[in-house]
């Protein structure tokens, strides 16, 4: 799949861009601060229906307008999506495919997959397990659409739960409707950790693969997932022991106000040639770690869709080094990519034909070769 035309208005600092974009090399060069990141940004939207820099949708908004419109011509195997999304400060946003408002994310997810590498994801490796997790989420949400409810259902019902929680720590007269919560998040979790299991053990193999091409042979990465319940077989393992561990903390829960096991403190543990990459890698090795990763997906995701995703690198370039920067450049040639980035010199790195430059100034677009 590729985005074949892309049009925002009033997105961040643009008025109102129209283009077309080649099925496998765009290249959005400018300074810093002058909108390469805000295109790139408004793809993402369309496949994840949020930002990755924001949490508030409003922000996305040209200041002093009113709303944002996104729209995105996706050319599929079997023809053509035209995905489109209003974000407003006033009226009722709308996302709508093929003309027709979209009732739930599932009529959208999936639609147009994104793989987003930027200098942030540098840090999936070398920080705490909170990004990992998104990293979970958002790669899940798009290859299993049932994923990203069951994910939004738990997060709900593990607020509620932890509210409650804290209002026991005063008075135990709820005690029955804690274990109502506590039996909807089991069930909710259940699914959430098989799924999770199953797409890290894909990622691991397709992963090993690629780190081993990256550091010419010299390392072995490994992905383990890391959870509350170990060596589940199935959907029963997983409840069991989740309705024995919330049992024995439950005391420990209510002293606290906050659930102590369960999905949202999962993490990945990733080793190189045996070692915790995160504890005792190199910066090298924690870089080629991630670069791994994200790569991984576009494999997975082909093999799951039978379509390729768009590929976003946001300013990434500088900071790999030639042998990554290399690699990157040698395996992209079955993906459309959307490249920013602030050097002439990165442009020149690329010698494929079908490509377009787009030159970036303080929201304004000009074509170069």
């Amino acid at each position: 799949m590729y985005v074949k035309n892309l049009q925002v208005k009033n997105y961040r600092n643009y008025d109102n861009i129209n283009i077309n974009l080649s099925k496998s090399l765009n290249i959005f060069l400018g300074e810093n601060a002058q909108g390469k990141t805000n295109l790139a940004e408004a793809i993402y939207f369309l496949s994840s229906l949020k930002s990755h820099r924001t949490s508030k949708n409003k922000d996305i908004i040209a200041w002093n307008k009113d709303d944002t419109y996104i729209k995105a011509v996706v050319s599929r195997l079997y023809g053509e999506d035209v995905l489109e999304i209003l974000i407003s400060s006033k009226e009722k946003n709308y996302i709508k495919v093929n003309g027709v408002k979209a009732t739930k994310a599932s009529e959208v997810l999936g639609r147009l997959n994104v793989v987003m590498f930027s200098p942030e994801d540098l840090k999936l490796v070398k920080e705490g397990p909170v990004l990992r997790r998104k990293f979970l989420d958002f790669e899940l949400s798009q290859i299993r659409p049932k994923y990203h409810y069951l994910i939004n259902r738990y997060n709900k019902i593990l607020n509620q739960r932890n509210n409650l929680l804290k209002s026991l720590q005063f008075s135990r007269d709820m005690i029955s409707t804690l274990d109502v919560f506590t039996d909807q998040l089991i069930e909710a979790a259940c699914d959430i950790m098989i799924m999770r299991r199953d797409f890290l053990i894909k990622i691991s193999e397709i992963s090993k693969l690629i780190h081993n091409k990256i550091t010419s042979g010299t390392e072995e990465l490994e992905i383990e997932y890391i959870c509350d319940v170990k060596d589940f077989q199935s959907k029963e393992d997983i409840k069991t022991s989740l309705e024995k561990k919330l049992k024995d903390k439950r005391k420990s829960e209510i002293k606290k106000g906050y659930t102590l096991a369960g999905p949202h403190r999962d993490d990945i543990m990733i080793k190189i040639n045996g070692i915790d990459v995160r504890s005792f890698g190199s910066q090298g090795q924690q870089r080629s770690a991630a670069l791994s990763l994200k790569l991984s997906e576009i494999d997975i995701i082909n093999s799951i869709t039978g379509e390729y995703p768009v590929l976003i690198l946001d300013d990434v370039l500088s900071e790999l080094d030639e042998n990554r920067q290399r690699y990157l450049i040698d395996n992209l040639n079955h993906v459309q990519t959307i490249l920013t980035c602030t050097s002439g010199s990165d442009v020149d790195m690329f010698s494929s034909e079908d490509k377009n430059v787009f030159f970036v100034s303080n929201g304004n677009l000009s074509i170069g070769q």
